[in-house]
């Protein structure tokens, strides 16, 4: 129970979102605006208003315990006209309804602010749509006396009050309990302790903080408890705990739980997030009350679930889904509502740095103070360079050509003309980068944007090859307009066709040009490749209070602060191994080299270290290699000069069944070697303790293959950043490299080898970014 003097700040967004939406959830893609076209609209709004037009009005109110602000978007006093400014695509009347009932909310009560503020008798309300494409506006008007204004806000905080007055009471609770929480595991081990020493100071300073921190440290709950504990000193409002992986969901679950089983009673909520994919009951639907029976009424039936949700506070998938069905709704939606109520969120990072991210979208919406910790943070880099890249072939093209209705057939085929023609050229490069798009190419996929928007518009409903294709070409015009020094525009050419058996043959343009033969044109992919996310993170991080990125491998310092855009002030601390150096026995094969042009070579006296390593120590051993292929003639060259040891492979195509299968060869007291790729499935987040393996053989240093795109990438990398980094080959390898031997040691109490085979792990600029405590 709240205590009689609480008090709740609520957002007018906020405030109208759990009031005014009723009926059937409606997710239905009609092309929405980015945040910068929506930016591009509003401007485009105010550029035709008077010069005494206001803009982004900061207006505040009380009723009760409650105090609700906002920001409304433009003011008119020389005719009293308050504005909602929405930007989208296509004509107004696509907009749903019930979305539409939440624009005109949010301006009812912006209203009712500025006219208490402002002492208004009545007031002109605008809801103003502008198309982000044509900028054309189209307004929706009504004249309102003030009273009412007044007493439609007060209603709407009368049917909030109760729940505000419950997050008031679960706010104070909380931050009571986590202002003296106990570590749940008794003691903290060393390197532990100095990990959650530097996390809570970050914290408490506001800034970011770079942690290399070993394997064995105990990073998730080294990470996790000191920002619990700072939550209530710093007034946060959320705290997110990151994965790059999908794996690493459950260890971030288990440190929570333990937290929870120390803490018996804890007032946390902590919510688990998953992909639409996994947690959709009806594939194939749209997310409309028309189609999917989880849809419909979903705003009616979510008030109960989203209390009861509340109420059970530990919120993993599948309490998530027992919930919403047993409410007849969708978990996934309820996972995306319980974002706004949860303390804890455990997901992937695309949630926050995703330009379509629901946590860093709410959370700028919200004006919450949210605190990120990003486990397994090298791989970061990676993953938001995916993020901000897009890809479309001459072959996908042509599938959508055959899937699509005839009203779609003429833009696309112009659109796989145009990329049949620069990939049919005689003197066309295998590989080709792009100032910019040559113009036809350019207006054959604007036209063909165009073209699949106004369909998807037509057709709400419908699911499936159009809809996907139109996501993956918006998409990557997107990435287009924003194309800039950060990125890559290339065109590259296969020796595959691109024409399907069966397919047509040549495509006709336009009605008035000849058709373009393309049985035998080789494939071409048209790629918008990011190179430093940079640009586009640098505010998400700016947005926080803190950011925590953590991980074994995440030097040198300066790689993630410049490719990731960190603050200048980030922290760093490279935190000592928490093994006596004595137990990893570190090795070099002198006379080894693992280069492409040395690799036939290099097999026979490969094999035979791995052969005497294995007869001086016996047991389980991994062995990496740069590929597949070399990986298969090292296989095959050990069972034939030493048939005895026994292997067993990674292969191109593994299930969950084989991986399983695979790990499961590396029991405890066993012998044999397990063959794999570094980078793969089994380089990183394998936990094989003890006797389960004793030691790694890395073939490899982990650089890229040379090629004309690679030498684009170096070359873009040092034009930004000067020459000499590394950050195109050199760096990322050796973080892959350190990743595979961190499989060895997994407790203070384990012992091992890791041999590196190859010669140039000698040369200084190698050495300087291998661990420090590694005795080579």
């Amino acid at each position: 129970m709240a205590a009689p003097d609480w008090h709740y700040t609520v957002s007018v967004r906020s405030l109208c979102e759990f009031t005014a939406k009723r009926g059937s959830l409606d997710r239905r893609f009609t092309p929405s605006a980015t945040s910068l076209e929506g930016q591009a609209g509003q401007l485009a709004v105010i550029a035709r208003r008077s010069p005494g037009y206001e803009t982004e009005l900061p207006l505040e109110g009380r009723h009760g315990h409650l105090r609700v602000r906002g920001r409304a978007d433009g003011y008119e006093a020389d005719v009293n006209r308050l504005e909602e400014i929405k930007t989208v695509r296509g004509p107004v009347e696509l907009v749903p309804e019930n979305r539409r009932a939440l624009h005109w909310a949010q301006l009812q009560t912006y209203g009712a602010l500025i006219a208490a503020d402002r002492g208004l008798a009545e007031l002109e309300l605008a809801l103003v749509y502008v198309d982000a494409d044509t900028q054309h506006e189209t307004v929706l008007r009504e004249t309102a006396p003030a009273a009412a204004l007044q007493a439609a806000f007060e209603a709407r905080c009368g049917q909030f009050e109760a729940w505000a007055a419950q997050e008031a009471a679960h706010r104070a609770a909380r931050d009571t309990a986590l202002a003296t929480l106990p570590f749940p595991l008794g003691e903290m081990r060393p390197g532990q302790r100095l990990l959650a020493e530097a996390v809570w100071r970050a914290a408490g300073q506001g800034r970011c903080l770079l942690a290399q921190a070993p394997t064995g440290i105990g990073k998730t709950l080294g990470t996790l408890y000191p920002l619990l504990r700072a939550m209530p000193s710093q007034r946060l409002d959320k705290i997110g705990y990151l994965t790059c992986k999908g794996t690493g969901r459950l260890p971030a679950l288990e440190a929570l739980q333990a937290v929870r089983r120390a803490s018996p009673g804890l007032p946390l909520r902590v919510l688990a997030l998953v992909a639409k994919e996994q947690a959709c009951e009806h594939p194939g639907k749209a997310c409309h009350g028309d189609a999917c029976p989880l849809a419909h009424g979903f705003y009616d039936r979510l008030p109960a679930a989203r209390a009861e949700a509340a109420a059970a506070a530990w919120l993993d998938p599948a309490t998530q889904r027992r919930i919403a069905l047993a409410h007849g709704i969708c978990p996934y939606y309820l996972g995306q509502e319980m974002l706004r109520w949860a303390d804890v969120v455990v997901a992937d990072v695309h949630h926050a740095f995703d330009p379509h991210g629901q946590l860093h979208g709410l959370a700028q919406a919200q004006g919450w103070t949210l605190a990120l910790l990003v486990d397994e943070a090298h791989n970061l880099v990676a993953r938001t360079r995916d993020m901000y890249s897009g890809a479309l072939s001459l072959a996908r093209v042509r599938e959508a050509v055959a899937a699509a209705p005839r009203a779609l057939q003429p833009p696309l085929r112009r659109l796989a003309g145009e990329l049949a023609r620069l990939a049919s050229g005689p003197a066309a490069a295998d590989y080709q980068p792009l100032p910019q798009l040559p113009e036809p190419l350019a207006d054959a996929l604007q036209r063909a944007n165009t073209a699949l928007g106004e369909h998807v518009q037509r057709h709400p409903l419908e699911v499936g090859a159009v809809l996907e294709f139109y996501f993956e070409v918006l998409g990557l015009q997107r990435l287009l307009d924003r194309l800039d020094t950060h990125s890559l525009c290339d065109l590259q050419r296969s020796a595959g066709r691109a024409a399907e058996a069966g397919a047509p043959q040549t495509l006709s343009l336009l009605d008035d040009e000849p058709p373009v033969d393309t049985g035998d044109v080789r494939d071409l992919l048209l790629s918008v490749r990011n190179i430093v996310p940079a640009p586009f993170l640098k505010e998400r991080f700016a947005a926080c209070r803190s950011v925590t990125l953590f991980s074994a491998t995440l030097g040198p310092p300066d790689y993630p602060r410049r490719l990731l855009g960190l603050p200048d002030d980030a922290a760093w601390i490279d935190l000592p191994a928490p093994f006596p150096p004595e137990h990893l026995s570190v090795r070099v094969a002198d006379r080894l080299s693992t280069r492409y042009e040395h690799r036939q070579a290099s097999l026979d006296p490969l094999v035979d270290l791995l052969a005497a390593q294995f007869a001086a120590h016996p047991g389980n051993y991994l062995a990496f290699f740069s590929s597949f292929d070399y990986l298969e003639q090292a296989a095959q060259r050990l069972a034939l000069r030493h048939p005895a040891l026994p292997q067993w492979r990674q292969s191109r195509t593994m299930g969950d069944a084989a991986r399983r299968a695979f790990l499961e060869r590396f029991a405890a007291g066993g012998r044999g070697i397990g063959f794999a790729v570094l980078g793969g499935a089994f380089a990183e987040g394998v936990d094989l303790p003890g006797t389960r393996l004793i030691g790694a053989f890395i073939a490899t240093l982990g650089l890229p293959p040379v090629s004309p795109l690679q030498d684009q990438v170096r070359e873009r990398l040092d034009a930004l950043f000067g020459p000499g980094h590394g950050y195109a080959d050199l760096v990322p390898g050796l973080q892959k490299v350190v990743q595979a031997a961190g499989r060895v040691l997994r407790s203070v109490d384990d012992r091992g080898w890791v041999w590196l085979l190859d010669r140039r792990y000698r040369r200084p600029e190698v050495r300087a970014l291998l661990p420090a405590w590694w005795r080579l």
